[in-house]
């Protein structure tokens, strides 16, 4: 994969119809797939080397990011599927790779201000669910 502008990393919540919307005017974000480790080492490992149990850990997907305020609807969007504590379908667009989908919840939301400056938001999303990839 050659290099790709960090801005065509997307990210999009479906608005409740299967209509999904970019969200904001992210600057920058950050997307982390997890797995985490079962170890099974015991007295008779070899060389008392940790070993793994394959396939056993929890898979997770965590995703955050910092933007501007794009428009009032996918801000009040947003907002109101974090108040209402919802798990809702997301897309998140990887330029040349492709869209990995599934269920996600807003674990936070900021918003933060300097007075000579326009109003930012930090958002973090953890996966709820399976996710999807199809590949572009």
């Amino acid at each position: 994969m050659s290099a790709q502008k960090g801005k065509d990393l997307l990210l999009k919540l479906d608005d409740g119809t299967g209509n999904f919307v970019t969200v904001a005017g992210l600057r920058t974000r950050r997307f982390s797939l997890n797995a985490d480790a079962v170890d099974v080492t015991d007295a008779e490992s070899a060389g008392r080397w940790r070993e793994l149990l394959a396939g056993a850990g929890v898979k997770r997907a965590s995703i955050s990011g910092t933007g501007i305020f794009k428009d009032q609807a996918s801000d009040l969007l947003m907002r109101q599927v974090f108040f209402d504590g919802l798990v809702r379908n997301w897309q998140i667009v990887v330029p040349a790779l492709g869209v990995i989908a599934g269920l996600f919840q807003i674990s936070s939301l900021d918003y933060r201000g300097e007075h000579n400056a326009e109003m930012t938001f930090d958002i973090a999303l953890e996966s709820a669910g399976a996710l999807s990839f199809t590949q572009s």
